[in-house]
This record gives C-alpha cells, sequence and structure tokens, in this order.
C-alpha cells in the first residue's frame, strides 16, 4: 500500500478549491456549491494521491478514468482539473455555467479536457462507471490474452467514481451495480457522498434504506468512513479516507463501494448541512465568512496563491511521470512481444474498420427472412473479422438475435451456465433485464475507445433506455442499438408489447441515427453503415416476423449498398413516373405489392426504401430532389405513427400508418386489419393521384 503523505500546501489546495467552488456560483448566480466544497478533499485525494493520470497527455492509454456521476456538482471536478494543470484556468472558473466556456453546468465529454463521459441525469454515471470497468476487462482480454489472470498486465486500470444520494435513489444506478456485483468487476470503486441531502431538503422524507447494506447484498466490497464521526464532531479523516481507496484498489474480486458520510457545504460557517447550499449560491455574506474561516482575504475572489498552484501542478506532473516511467517500458515489452495485439491497437486507436469487412458482410439470397435472424448472421459473420465487436441483450439474446455464434459469454467463469459458458474473455454480453443501465454501460464501454459494443432489446422497451440513448447522442458516441418487434408484427404479445410510436420520438433525438432495413440486405448494409460511423449513435430496428428478402440481381433493382444514402429508388416506374411510394422495413414489401397492382393498371409505380430518414436528409438536395420528385403523387407506408412523413409527402400526398394502439392477435392479421395491405396502398395512391390528375 502506497503511504499517505499530505503537507500544509495539499490542504490549502483542497480550500482553495473550496473558495473557487464558492466564488464560482456566486459569479454566475446559479449552480451547485455545497457539494462541491464538502468533497473537496475526496476529490483533491483522487486527483493528486491515489489516481493515475497525466493533465500533458489526457488520453494516456494507461491512466484510471474518473467518473462525476453527481455531475451537478461540477465543481468538484473543475477545480481539481484546474489545480493539476488539465487546461483549465481561473478564467475557466469564473466564467461557469456561460456560454462557449469550458466548464458547462454539467461536465460534458469532448468539450473539456480531462472528463471521460458527460453526467447530469442522476444515476447514470454509476452505469457509465460500470462499462468502463467492463471495458478495461475486455480490452485487456483482446489486447494482452496471454498474461494470466491472476497477474498484473499493461492494460489494468481502476474505475473511480462519486455518486451522491440522488445517484443512489435513481433505479439506473441500481440495475448497473446489481450487474457489477455480479460481474465481479474488481477494478471499479464508487464512492457514495453520503450527505443525506437532496433539493426537498433531508433525504429521509423519502430515502431510508441503508445503502451500504443493498451493496453488500449485490455482492460489492463496502466500506465506510464517517467524518461525522457518528454525528459527535466533525473530522475530515483523510488517512482514514486514503486507507479505505487503498483497500478498495487492492480487492479484485468484486467492485468496491466507500460510503463516505458529510456535511454538505462543510466548513460553511452558518449553511453546511443545509439544503440551500445543494442548488443556490451562497451569498455573500456566507462566502466571505468562509473565506475568513479558511484563513483567505473574504474581499478577493477566485484567489489562488502561486505556492499552491505551483505544489498542485508539479506534484501531478511528477505522479504521471512516476506512473509512466513504470508503465511505459511494459508497454513497449508488450509491444515487442505481440506484434499481431500491436498491429490491431494501431488500428482501434485510429477507430479503423478492418480491411476484411465488407467482404465478410453475407449476401442473402432471395426469399423469406426475419431481419433480426438476419442481423444475428451478420453479427456472426464479422466476429472473427472484428474482433473488438462485441455485445448482447437485456435477457432476450435468443429474440434479438445478438449473439455471435461459436463466441464466449463474457462473465466470471464460475458463473457459467449450461446455455452460456463463458469467462473474463468472453465477447457476448448479458445484462439482465436492464435496459436502462444497458444503455449507459454501452455508451461508456464505447467511450472507453478501444471496443465497439452493442445492446439489443423489443423496440417498445427502448422506453426504458430513452435516457441513455440521448446521452450517447450528446456526446457522439457511436453506441449501437438493437431493437426488433418493431411493429404490430409482434402480434398476439398485444399492446404493451407492439410499438407504435416509437420510430418516430426517437427521430426527434438530434444526432440518433434511426435505421429500419426492409430486408435482410439491407440489414447487413445497416451494420456496415453503423459500424463506419464514429460520430454518432445508431438504432438498428428489426423485425420479428419473415420479410421478403429482395431479389437484388433482377433488372431494376437498386443494390442493397444504396441504403448508405438513407433513402433510395429500390424499383423505378415502368413507363412515366406517376406515383412515388416510400416504404421502410416490413411495409417496403407492401409497397412493392401495390407497385405490382398500380402497374398492372398502366400507373407508372417507384417504390422508395427509406431505412433512415437522418441519412437522406444530409444528403445533396438534387439527390433528394432525383428520388423524390415534385409534381408526382407521393404515399408514405410505415406501421407506426404518421409524424414526420407529411414533409415527404406533402399536403397532396397520403400516409398509410397507424395512430392507435394495437391489440393482442396474430400479427398478420393486424397488417391486414390496419390497412397494411398492396390493395390499401394502392387506394390510398390513387388519391393521391388524384389530386393531382
Amino acid at each position: 500500500m502506497t503511504d499517505f503523505a499530505w503537507t500544509d500546501l495539499d490542504q490549502r489546495a483542497v480550500d482553495t478549491a473550496r473558495i473557487l467552488a464558492a466564488d464560482a456560483v456566486e459569479k454566475v448566480g446559479n449552480g451547485h456549491p455545497g457539494t462541491a466544497i464538502s468533497l473537496a478533499p475526496l476529490a483533491y485525494l483522487l486527483y493528486q494521491k491515489v489516481m493515475n493520470g497525466d493533465p500533458a497527455d489526457p488520453k494516456w492509454l494507461g491512466r484510471d478514468r474518473f467518473v462525476l456521476s453527481a455531475g451537478h456538482s461540477s465543481l468538484t471536478q473543475y477545480c481539481q482539473l484546474f489545480l493539476a494543470g488539465y487546461g483549465l484556468e481561473v478564467s475557466d472558473l469564473e466564467a461557469l455555467r456561460t456560454e462557449g466556456s469550458l466548464t458547462p453546468g454539467h461536465p460534458e465529454f469532448g468539450h473539456t479536457l480531462g472528463v471521460e463521459c458527460t453526467t447530469g441525469p442522476l444515476g447514470a454515471g454509476v452505469a457509465d462507471a460500470v462499462g468502463f470497468a467492463m471495458a478495461a476487462r475486455r480490452e485487456r482480454a483482446l489486447l494482452d490474452p496471454v498474461t494470466p489472470l491472476d497477474q498484473p498486465s499493461v492494460f489494468d486500470r481502476t474505475i473511480f467514481a462519486i455518486a451522491g444520494d440522488g445517484c443512489m435513489q435513481e433505479g439506473v444506478s441500481a440495475e448497473a451495480s446489481s450487474l457489477a456485483g455480479a460481474q465481479k468487476l474488481g477494478n471499479l470503486v464508487l464512492i457514495y457522498d453520503d450527505n443525506r441531502i437532496s433539493i426537498e431538503g433531508e433525504t429521509q422524507i423519502a430515502f431510508t434504506e441503508d445503502v451500504a447494506a443493498r451493496y453488500a447484498a449485490y455482492g460489492w466490497h463496502v466500506q465506510h468512513v464517517d467524518w461525522t464521526n457518528g454525528g459527535t464532531g466533525y473530522t475530515e479523516n483523510l488517512p482514514l479516507l486514503f486507507e479505505a481507496l487503498e483497500a478498495a484498489k487492492a480487492v479484485t474480486d468484486k467492485p468496491s463501494f466507500i460510503k463516505l458520510t458529510t456535511v454538505i457545504g462543510w466548513p460553511l460557517p452558518t449553511k453546511a448541512g443545509d439544503h440551500s447550499v445543494h442548488g443556490s449560491k451562497l451569498g455573500g455574506e456566507e462566502v466571505a465568512a468562509l473565506k475568513t474561516e479558511l484563513g483567505f482575504d473574504p474581499a478577493a475572489s477566485f484567489a489562488v496563491e502561486p505556492a499552491v498552484l505551483e505544489h498542485t501542478r508539479a506534484q501531478a506532473a511528477a505522479n504521471a511521470a512516476a506512473a509512466k516511467a513504470e508503465w511505459e517500458p511494459k508497454f513497449e515489452a508488450w509491444r515487442a512481444a505481440n506484434a499481431e495485439q500491436a498491429a490491431l491497437l494501431g488500428r482501434l486507436v485510429a477507430r479503423e474498420l478492418p480491411a476484411g469487412l465488407d467482404a465478410a458482410l453475407p449476401a442473402f439470397a432471395a426469399g423469406k427472412k426475419s431481419t433480426r435472424a438476419a442481423s444475428g448472421e451478420v453479427l456472426s459473420a464479422l466476429a472473427d473479422v472484428m474482433p473488438e465487436l462485441w455485445g448482447g441483450s437485456a435477457d432476450l439474446a435468443g429474440s434479438n438475435n445478438t449473439t455471435m455464434k461459436g463466441v464466449k459469454s463474457f462473465l466470471p467463469p464460475e458463473q457459467s451456465s449450461p446455455e452460456f459458458v463463458g469467462d473474463y474473455t468472453g465477447r457476448t454480453l448479458h445484462f439482465g433485464i436492464r435496459e436502462h443501465a444497458m444503455g449507459n454501460i454501452l455508451n461508456a464501454i464505447t467511450m472507453s475507445g478501444l471496443t465497439r459494443a452493442y445492446g439489443g432489446t423489443f423496440l417498445v422497451f427502448a422506453d426504458y433506455m430513452r435516457g441513455s440513448v440521448r446521452l450517447a447522442a450528446i456526446q457522439k458516441v457511436p453506441s449501437i442499438f438493437v431493437w426488433s418487434h418493431d411493429s404490430i408484427g409482434v402480434g398476439e404479445d398485444g399492446p404493451t408489447h407492439q410499438p407504435i410510436e416509437h420510430l418516430a420520438s426517437l427521430r426527434a433525438i438530434p444526432g440518433l441515427d434511426v435505421i429500419r432495413p426492409a430486408d435482410a440486405n439491407e440489414t447487413a448494409q445497416a451494420w456496415a453503415q453503423a459500424l463506419a460511423h464514429t460520430d454518432r449513435p445508431s438504432a438498428i430496428i428489426l423485425s420479428r416476423q419473415d420479410l421478403l428478402t429482395v431479389d437484388r440481381s433482377k433488372e431494376g433493382v437498386a443494390p442493397a449498398s444504396d441504403l448508405a444514402k438513407g433513402g433510395y429508388t429500390l424499383v423505378d416506374a415502368d413507363g412515366p413516373l406517376k406515383v412515388l411510394i416510400i416504404a421502410t422495413g416490413s411495409e417496403v414489401e407492401v409497397a412493392l405489392a401495390a407497385r405490382d397492382l398500380l402497374q398492372a393498371e398502366g400507373v407508372g409505380t417507384r417504390v422508395v426504401s427509406m431505412p433512415c430518414t437522418e441519412w437522406f436528409n444530409a444528403q445533396g438536395a438534387s439527390y433528394r430532389a432525383s428520388v423524390l420528385p415534385a409534381g408526382v403523387a407521393k404515399v408514405a407506408v410505415e406501421a407506426g405513427v404518421a409524424m414526420g412523413w407529411r414533409d415527404y409527402v406533402g399536403t397532396d400526398g397520403e400516409i398509410v400508418a397507424i395512430d392507435h394502439f394495437g391489440e393482442s392477435a396474430a400479427g398478420a392479421l393486424l397488417f391486414a386489419k390496419y390497412g397494411f395491405t398492396a390493395d390499401n396502398v394502392a387506394e390510398h395512391a390513387r388519391t393521391a393521384l388524384s389530386r393531382i390528375a
């Protein structure tokens, strides 16, 4: 265990962080000063004494990871990034929560150096931390498979997270923490700030459980550090907290939970422990009193003594140099001994796809196949060529077809089952019935940077994970969400399981690519495009029922690779173009059948497959006009709400959609009952044509 060392300059740095937090909130007039003030010692301890990191090289491969799940207390992190020298200066703290600053209200991934993920929605950071821990294990197995698991690897690291009472109350943290216990993630340390305060005041009005006992029941290693001494007096016992952190790092067979009992806002002279300091400025009088209490000039704002800043930045740099001096020779030895893995690492860091990906994609013959089945075959085909790809399902692997054939599961080997045999080198993820946590875990795995992850459930349960999908889009993280059973085609399970509004609601999320392939070959291309994108998440929407696999060998039928354009002419009109039918997913075959009826009447009809409106909208105006020309009768067909389709068919066009919930009956019966038939689509086309004739 590393010896604990603490100097007067360390203490002065902690107190400097406190007054900076108070001044920053006071200046902007809003924010969350209380936790940043009382947790300054913990945050400083992590950044200056415990974690491996390099302010001069924030993306260093050997660094530990830090997640501030209590993202509202962003100053807890910003002040330490400033003190350690991660690129923030006093002027950035002065610009807290203002337009264009590097210190937004909540930490944002890709915006501020040293921030590993965007946090804000409470509990999401706990799930992120679990994802980072899982990613570390998988990356080690992928890149250093020869080192025994009980021996240290150059790819080992520890993930630290700080969570508050609000995080502990959110369901997503419970989902993720339960999974972390089952996964025995010994590289994860979660510190819970037990200050018993939330916006409405003391948490006892709604939150009374023994959180530490809950984490023990999850299978975590649990410690308690009580700075209130059972309510008898407040002592910031840093040696004891350091000892707990070091003990947590030493436990490798289970995740660690440290309950740190604090008083919010301590050592504020009159407001410590008051819920007002959670989310409001302190007021000039209280800020001045705090500065006096800590030995600072009460009239000075954002005061940082040069000796303090010199100390903290030099200490952080020295710690980084020492850590790298130990790590880099090991890394070079690994590189020399593992040429194949070293080449793979180079490709992964560059975020390049393997050269053989396109050749590995299966080509499906004409016939019938559900897109979920096709997706499963695509994943199995990619398993060997793309070793960084891994994923699974929220207990629906057999339904989502998210298991690559021939690969082991990612889990402690002693928890293998007759159906799923695995170990820590596995690639099949079992999230359990935890959709919300699954989404955040996928995001963190992807943000970790060296692998690509996907996760599946039924489309209707995308509602459970919407917050994590939105965070993926905000962070521009290329997570891949696989949602099957995409319509009333689900059938007998009834309206609770039949998506109606989901496609439209997901398309409303900025930066999310919603891809609903029409057949097996479009499904293969959907995967190719989702994997090619590194700056935004993808949702691949799949059918339960078998769909027509379009015969692409026929003359006049477009290749499935045109899916990359988002919308394309699948089959053009025979003769002058009069009617244009736009469809997605399972409704494309209905559109093709309607075209046959109309062509038999001499009505030239084009069928446009529109698997991804986001990609189509991104095409140039000339291309979009060539696919959807003016002066043509247009019909949109999708087994979901009509929302959004008026933009494509115009005021004179028709929309065949479903604007009510379904019912428990056979899927084919419901499609016919609700008008998703060739006859009904053709009739709507005639109506649209009559308006422009």
